[in-house]
């Protein structure tokens, strides 16, 4: 396993961005921020594995911490919170941007992604495509709290990977709410995966991390012509 990564923090943005860099041997001059969800941080084993996934394709991976996640070691964000987090995002774009000189993608599990959703619906040109791992389209046993609002405003080319048995949304379910997407859109369905998407505790799909990379690299290279 490749642990070619080291501690990352710009505290000259607030909020500060914090988090891990994985800095590739060949650069292809393009980037990839992961962030978390409600319940975790940037060390999620599915993130991690991402990163080196992703790295070693070429692409520089920050990893970062969310606001709330800066503030609090456990516990999940508040919900007054949640435009802090989204600058926290718009803030790692801005630390990333000063190093890469090509495109930066911005990805996140469950809360992270939504965020990262919310952000790029209001903002529309600050990243080139949106990697969402485990959108929560909706709180478990709510099917009619959708957390849809943003959706027709999103922009960004949106590759959304998704557990067969995720509590948060079905199938199904995403699929309609990804007709509400303008932009272009795809859906990769993990098989008996619920919303961890099989990385929970010590258990991983090893095959996963690889396989999400390459359906993002065809996905985005065939959005961005």
């Amino acid at each position: 396993m490749d642990e070619s990564f080291a501690e990352f923090r710009d505290d000259s943005l607030n909020p500060a961005v914090r988090g891990f860099l994985h800095s590739p041997a060949n650069a292809n001059g393009d980037a990839l921020i992961l962030t978390h969800g409600a319940g975790s941080n940037c060390t999620a084993p599915l993130l991690v594995a991402l990163g080196e996934a992703f790295a070693g394709r070429g692409y520089v991976v920050l990893r970062c911490d969310l606001p709330f996640r800066q503030e609090r070691r456990t516990g999940p964000p508040f919900p007054g919170n949640a435009e802090r987090d989204r600058a926290g995002l718009r803030n790692a774009v801005a630390a990333v941007r000063k190093n890469v000189s090509g495109r930066i993608f911005l990805g996140g599990h469950s809360y992270g992604g939504r965020q990262a959703t919310i952000l790029c619906a209001s903002e529309p040109d600050l990243v080139s495509g949106l990697l969402l791992l485990s959108y929560p389209l909706h709180p478990p046993r709510k099917p009619e709290q959708l957390r849809v609002q943003h959706l027709p405003s999103l922009r960004a080319p949106s590759l959304f990977v998704h557990g067969t048995r995720d509590p948060f949304g079905s199938v199904e379910e995403m699929t309609k709410a990804l007709h509400l997407i303008p932009a272009k859109t795809e859906l990769m369905k993990v098989e008996g995966a619920g919303h961890d998407l099989g990385f929970k505790g010590k258990a991983e799909r090893k095959e996963l991390p690889g396989n999400i990379l390459l359906r993002a690299l065809g996905f985005f290279e065939d959005c961005l012509r």
